[in-house]
């Protein structure tokens, strides 16, 4: 053969064996692309089932929490609604027999009157009901002889004192009381004050 005759030949194989390698690579690449394809799209889609599945319980959850505080809500608001209603009920207990020594002494003035032992029984009376209350927290504010203290003093009035220090109370109107470490009620005092010198002067 020519040497035109052989380059015609190979210048004839070649796209044959062009064609053969291409499909060969085809062959070798598709399927691999494919099956990472289809793992992508199922793992997308586990991942997706197990979010869809927490939104679900953090759903859940969340009713669950929003019902309990509901619950709590109601419980307190009706616990309120009975301790403003019967609060007052262990006291009004304590004081019922002090009523009811009231209401013995009272007719017993009627029927015997005899002042000193009414005054008797209406100190007995007393004593027992300040026990009761002392019992429960309550206290009486000391005042007389004592420095004012807005805290604890309503002063009324200021006299003008030499024998005691200014802003000593020197007199008490109303006794006040404390429940426990609360002021109920302030006591109502006279308050001294400095003298005027212009009238010691004049005097």
């Amino acid at each position: 053969m020519s040497a035109t005759g052989e380059s015609g030949e190979k210048e004839q194989m070649n796209p044959d064996h062009m064609n053969e390698a291409e499909a060969a690579g085809t062959d070798d690449i598709d399927p691999a692309n494919s099956d990472a394809a289809a793992g992508e799209s199922n793992g997308s889609d586990a991942e997706i089932d197990v979010l869809r599945k927490e939104i679900l319980t953090l759903r859940e959850q969340v009713l669950r929490k929003v019902a309990e505080f509901e619950n709590f809500k109601r419980r307190t608001r009706e616990e309120k609604d009975a301790l403003m209603k019967y609060g007052a009920e262990g006291v009004i207990s304590d004081l019922l027999p002090v009523i009811d020594d009231f209401e013995r002494s009272l007719s017993a003035g009627k029927e015997h009157p005899d002042f000193e032992s009414i005054y008797s029984g209406v100190e007995i009376i007393y004593g027992k009901l300040l026990r009761v209350l002392q019992n429960r927290g309550l206290t009486a504010i000391e005042a007389v002889g004592k420095p004012f203290d807005i805290d604890f003093h309503d002063a009324l009035l200021q006299i003008p004192s030499a024998d005691v220090e200014p802003g000593t109370v020197i007199d008490e109107a109303e006794k006040g009381y404390m429940l426990h470490d609360k002021v109920i009620r302030h006591a109502k005092v006279t308050v001294s004050r400095e003298e005027d010198k212009s009238t010691e002067e004049g005097a």
